[in-house]
């Protein structure tokens, strides 16, 4: 069970003052980082302002409290953007809140059943592909308040989304796009002057300012939004249906495995910042938590954040306390300053999500896996990217990881061999082979077997035949690491037809997992506990015992 506890309860004991001191300082500071962030989020994933403050506060304190890592601050990704989008114009508020909420149960199941080592086993080419696709579809997905189009609706699909700009190319708001370039310049050059404080808040403050002051006609979130509520997130159970969490089921497996990916991923990068360990499997059920509540409270879909966590770190957060006082900080800047987040111009939004972006996508690794990569590895990241941008993430995710289980047991099948041995009279025996190989009667036929036993290479069986003239065929298997029951179901097949035929069946070196399957299987009694035997050796001297 210590597996499953929160990191806040062990990192308790011998906590000092002014471990308390940095957490408090560590806290406030990436509520500061987090406060842009959240409301953009929020307004690009098609919901309101607040609800990406509802959800680093809601989702953000029990990620902490119930988390596996000491440092993991959780929030609104730009990961999630994409898929959000998509519930709120197909299935609206509701469907996000049970989609939400669904996801959270699975990350609390995944949690309790110990899968969180299993996140490993998604290939890189699938991050990578399905990242690069989210940067390309959030960053287009900016463009029309970043240049003040006029567009009633904008499609949710990549290519109408492309069609509807260059439509209404004409309706560009000039003033718009030069705020929201001098937001881009702030961001970009603000760290060269301090990383104290981060340069998305400056470039908010500072255009915010122009623009009220010199009243310049720019959209921003009250004029396009109107009032916004500062008021503490309440409880709001969706209106349910059987058929609403039928089609929910799979964007929140979705959700749920972004979640754990991203969040399992910020806090392996964390612990090698401040030399410590997480627990996988708490940090699933603290994300699960997270969600859930969420959810519940009016947010949407959270995760560990890798920048906000990287940041906490840096600015000498140690403990969950830290996360704690950053959803305080958020609380009180919801209940106090959210009337002001109102004059904040769209464009200055979009500009800060234009270069999360360009940050979240990998690029230097996409193309090095195109030059570098397997074809078959090359296949999954392009078609992940591609079903990611043109299609939705749910199908991405889906149809990628199955291409690649394929593509792995087909590359696993190619591997499995069954090579027979060679007689030292065998015509085609090179010169000085001969004086390897043991000098064995025709009787005797040998076959080794090597590489894992399954479902795709079970017919490989089929490669071991015999003559008129064999009574033993000796079967070596000390390069078989695993066998399935396909494997099992052609040497069942094997045996029957060497039962015909009056041939024994001698095993030699069965490693352990084949064996035990084979004794589950009642294979060994089939055969015969006598003809299994250590090495080739053994093996052989028993078969030349046989046919004497």
């Amino acid at each position: 069970m210590n597996e499953l506890r929160p990191k806040l309860f062990d990192v308790m004991k011998g906590y000092t003052k002014e471990q308390l001191i940095k957490d408090i300082i560590s806290g406030i500071i990436v509520a500061i980082i987090a406060l842009p962030l959240s409301i953009a989020l929020a307004i690009a994933s098609g919901v309101g302002p607040e609800q990406g403050l509802y959800t680093a506060i809601i989702a953000g304190f029990f990620i902490s409290f119930f988390g596996g890592s000491r440092v993991q601050i959780g929030g609104p990704t730009a990961a999630f953007v994409v898929i959000i989008y998509g519930i709120v114009e197909q299935y609206g508020t509701d469907g996000l809140i049970v989609a939400t909420i669904l996801a959270g149960i699975i990350l609390v199941i995944m949690g309790i059943c110990r899968f969180g080592s299993l996140i490993k086993y998604i290939p890189y080419t699938i991050t990578t592909g399905f990242t690069c696709g989210i940067a390309v579809t959030l960053f287009v997905g900016q463009l029309k308040d970043f240049f003040g189009l006029e567009i009633a609706s904008v499609p949710s699909e990549f290519l109408n989304k492309v069609i509807a700009y260059v439509q209404n190319i004409s309706t560009i708001n000039l003033t718009s796009t030069i705020i929201g370039v001098v937001a881009i310049i702030i961001m970009l050059f603000w760290p060269k002057v301090t990383d104290k404080i981060p340069g998305s808040l400056i470039a908010i403050i500072i255009t915010t300012a122009i623009v009220y002051f010199a009243k310049l006609p720019v959209n921003t979130i009250g004029s396009v939004y109107g009032e916004l509520n500062s008021a503490f997130p309440t409880f709001h159970a969706p209106a349910l249906s059987m058929k609403l969490v039928q089609e929910m089921i799979s964007p929140a497996f979705t959700i749920a495995i972004l979640a754990g990916i991203e969040s399992l991923l910020s806090a392996v990068v964390s612990d090698g910042m401040i030399g410590d360990t997480h627990k996988s499997n708490a940090e699933l059920i603290g994300q699960g938590l997270g969600n859930i509540f969420s959810g519940l409270f009016g947010g949407i879909p959270a995760t560990g954040a890798i920048a906000r966590t990287a940041a906490n770190v840096r600015n000498g957060g140690r403990t969950p306390i830290a996360g704690i006082v950053h959803c305080i900080t958020l609380t009180i800047i919801l209940l106090v300053l959210m009337p002001l987040a109102a004059l904040i111009p769209m464009t200055t939004l979009a500009a800060v999500l234009l270069v999360v972006a360009a940050n979240m996508a990998d690029w230097t690794s996409f193309f090095r896996l195109c030059k570098t990569a397997p074809k078959s590895d090359i296949i999954v990241l392009v078609a992940t990217f591609f079903l990611t941008v043109f299609f939705d993430l749910v199908v991405a995710i889906e149809i990628g990881v199955v291409l690649a289980a394929l593509l792995f047991m087909k590359r696993m099948a190619e591997t499995a061999d069954i090579k027979a041995w060679k007689y030292t009279d065998s015509p085609d025996i090179t010169p000085g082979e001969a004086e390897k190989l043991r000098d064995i009667p025709h009787s005797i036929s040998v076959f080794e077997i090597c590489g894992p036993m399954f479902f795709a290479a079970a017919d490989q069986i089929v490669n071991i035949n015999s003559h008129h003239h064999t009574k033993v065929v000796v079967i070596r298997m000390r390069s078989v690491p695993a066998i399935d029951a396909s494997a099992m179901h052609s040497l069942h097949e094997l045996a029957d037809r060497a039962k015909r035929k009056n041939i024994t069946l001698v095993f030699s070196h069965v490693n352990e997992q084949p064996m035990h399957v084979m004794e589950k299987d009642g294979f060994v009694e089939l055969i015969g506990k006598e003809n299994f035997h250590e090495n080739i050796v053994d093996a052989l001297d028993y078969a030349e015992q046989l046919v004497k």
